[in-house]
C-alpha cells in the first residue's frame, strides 16, 4: 500500500542504546491508531508520534475492523498495510529524568478582592490564610530559576495569587530584579501574569509594554455572565473594573500577548456567545478551560454536563475553521493551540510541565509542582532556600507517566491529552475523558481541511524587523 500524504514533520528519532519496557503489556490496537475522515477523505491518526496519513477508503475500513480486534498490535498492522511506521516507538513507560527549570510562578499575594465560588484557589488561600510573599523570597525565588535553569536558557517569571497586582510594587520590584540578574547569569527573562484586571494602574501597563510580559485576564462572559460568577467588594460590578482595566492598557501600554481565559462552569453562557465577546473586547486570544474541581461543586462540569460542553467547543471550533480556512484572524485559544501542537507532531506522555520544567514558589518559599498545587504536601517539590528535591519530582514523573495510568494507556488521545491535570485528577479523577476524546477528533478533521485550505496558516511568522527596542528584548 502507498501512503498518499503525511501531515506535520516527522519526530525526532529516539535515542540509541534502547530504553525501559513499559509498567504493563503494550496497549491495543485501538489505542495505537484511529481512522478519522474529513472532507478531504479518509485518514490514520497514529499515536505514537502523533502521525496522520491519508487512506484510501477501502483501506481505511479495513483498518478500522482491524483495530477493533482485541489481540491485534500495531506493528502487525504496519507489516500487513506496508505502511511506513518507525520501528522503534518515541515513547513507552519509561518516566523522564528531572530537566532543568525553565519557567516558576510566584505567589505573591495570596488573597483575591473578588469572591468568586468556582476559584481553584480559594481566593488565593488554598484553604489557609491569606498571606503575601516577602521580597527576600521573591528574589530568591529568581535565583533559584536562574541557578536551576540550563546555562543560557530563557526562563519565564511568572506571577500568580489571588490577584498578584494586589502586590504591585512587589511585582515592579522582581520584574527589575530578575531582568538584571538574567543578563548578568546570560538568561533572557520573560514574564507572564494572570489577573482578574479590577485593579490595573496605568504604571502596571506601562511595565507590561516595557518587558516582555504574556498577561492573561479571567473572564466570564458579558456584563450579566461575568458578575454572575465574580462578586466584587460592596456589590460592584467587576465586569464594569475589568473593561476599565482595558482602557487603562490600550492608553498606557499594552502586553506582547493579551490572553483571556474563560473558566467554564455550569452556569457560564452560550460559549460561542462568550468567545464573540472576548474576541470584541480586542483580546489576543481567547480560551476556555471547564472547571472540574472547585471548592464549591455547584460550579464544577460533571461527566453528564461534559456532552454540552462538547458540543459547544465544537461549535466554536468550526467557526474557528471557517473563518481561518478563509484566511482571516480568529483567536479561539484551544482551536489554535491544537492545529500547532498537531502540525508540529506533539506527543507526550504528560500533560504539561509541570514538576518537571516548571514549579510554583508559594508565599513562604515552598516549591509545588504547580500553581493550582500550593501548599499541597503530596505535590511539595523542595523550596526556594534548598532548591528543587529531585527525588520528589522523579517520583512525580514515574506516576504521572501517561503510559502507567488506567485507563489512559489504552486511549489513543493519550499522547495528546497527557493524562490530565494533575489538580484536577487528584481531586476529581478524569470525569472529561470522553469530551477530550470527541474534541481531539474535531480538531484531527479540523486539521487536515485547513491544511489544505490554508496551508499558510502553517507557515512560521516572518522574522521581525531588526530595531532598536528588538536589541535590547524589550519589543
Amino acid at each position: 500500500m502507498t501512503v498518499l500524504l503525511q501531515i506535520g514533520r516527522r519526530p525526532p528519532e529516539p535515542a540509541e542504546g534502547g530504553r525501559a519496557a513499559p509498567a504493563a503489556g503494550p496497549p491495543a490496537a485501538c489505542a495505537e491508531a484511529k481512522v478519522f475522515r474529513s472532507t478531504q477523505g479518509a485518514h490514520l491518526f497514529v499515536a505514537d508520534g502523533s502521525r496522520v496519513y491519508d487512506l484510501p477508503e477501502p483501506v481505511a475500513a479495513r483498518v478500522e475492523r482491524w483495530t477493533a480486534t482485541p489481540d491485534a498490535s500495531l506493528p502487525d498492522l504496519a507489516r500487513e498495510l506496508d505502511l511506513p511506521l518507525w520501528s522503534r516507538p518515541r515513547i513507552d513507560g519509561t518516566p523522564a529524568e528531572p530537566p532543568p527549570l525553565a519557567s516558576l510562578s510566584l505567589n505573591v499575594m495570596q488573597a483575591c478582592n473578588l469572591s468568586c465560588g468556582h476559584c481553584y484557589a480559594d481566593e488565593g488561600r488554598f484553604g489557609g490564610s491569606a498571606r503575601s510573599m516577602p521580597r527576600h523570597t521573591a528574589h530568591a525565588a529568581v535565583d533559584r530559576l536562574l541557578a536551576e535553569a540550563a546555562p543560557g536558557a530563557d526562563v519565564v517569571v511568572g506571577f500568580m495569587g489571588g490577584e498578584p497586582l494586589l502586590a504591585r510594587d512587589l511585582v515592579h520590584d522582581v520584574v527589575g530584579y530578575a531582568t538584571r540578574a538574567g543578563a548578568a547569569a546570560g538568561h533572557p527573562v520573560r514574564f507572564s501574569l494572570t489577573t482578574n484586571l479590577t485593579t490595573v494602574r496605568p504604571q502596571d501597563a506601562r511595565l507590561f509594554a516595557a518587558h516582555p510580559f504574556t498577561v492573561t485576564v479571567s473572564l466570564d462572559g458579558d456584563r450579566a455572565g461575568h458578575d454572575a460568577l465574580r462578586r466584587a467588594p460592596g456589590g460592584a460590578s467587576a465586569y464594569d473594573r475589568l473593561r476599565a482595566g482595558l482602557e487603562v492598557l490600550a492608553r498606557h501600554g499594552r502586553p506582547r500577548h493579551l490572553s483571556a481565559r474563560v473558566s467554564v462552569t455550569p452556569h457560564t453562557g452560550r460559549l460561542p456567545d462568550v468567545l464573540e465577546h472576548g474576541i470584541g473586547l480586542g483580546f489576543d486570544e481567547v480560551g476556555f478551560a471547564a472547571v472540574v474541581s472547585a471548592p464549591d461543586p455547584a460550579y464544577e462540569i460533571t461527566t453528564r454536563t461534559f456532552d454540552g460542553f462538547l458540543e459547544q467547543m465544537v461549535e466554536c471550533g468550526e467557526r474557528a475553521l471557517a473563518e481561518l480556512s478563509a484566511g482571516r484572524s480568529y483567536p479561539f485559544g484551544n482551536f489554535l493551540t491544537a492545529m500547532q501542537q498537531l502540525h508540529r507532531g506533539t506527543h507526550r506522555p504528560y500533560p504539561c510541565g509541570a514538576g518537571a520544567g516548571y514549579l510554583s514558589a508559594s508565599a513562604e518559599g515552598g516549591l509545588y509542582a504547580c500553581h493550582r498545587l500550593v501548599d499541597d504536601p503530596a505535590f511539595a517539590m523542595g523550596s526556594v532556600a534548598d532548591g528543587p528535591d529531585p527525588q520528589a519530582r522523579r517520583r512525580h514523573l514515574a506516576a504521572g507517566h501517561v503510559d502507567r495510568a488506567e485507563p489512559c494507556r489504552s486511549c489513543w488521545a493519550r499522547y495528546l491529552c497527557g493524562g490530565g491535570c494533575y489538580h484536577e485528577v487528584s481531586r476529581r479523577g478524569r470525569p472529561g475523558c470522553d469530551y477530550i476524546r470527541g474534541w481531539l477528533a474535531f480538531c484531527l478533521r479540523a486539521y487536515v481541511e485547513l491544511s489544505q485550505a490554508a496551508p499558510e496558516f502553517f507557515l512560521p511568522p516572518p522574522e521581525p524587523a531588526a530595531t532598536t527596542a528588538g536589541a535590547t528584548g524589550l519589543a
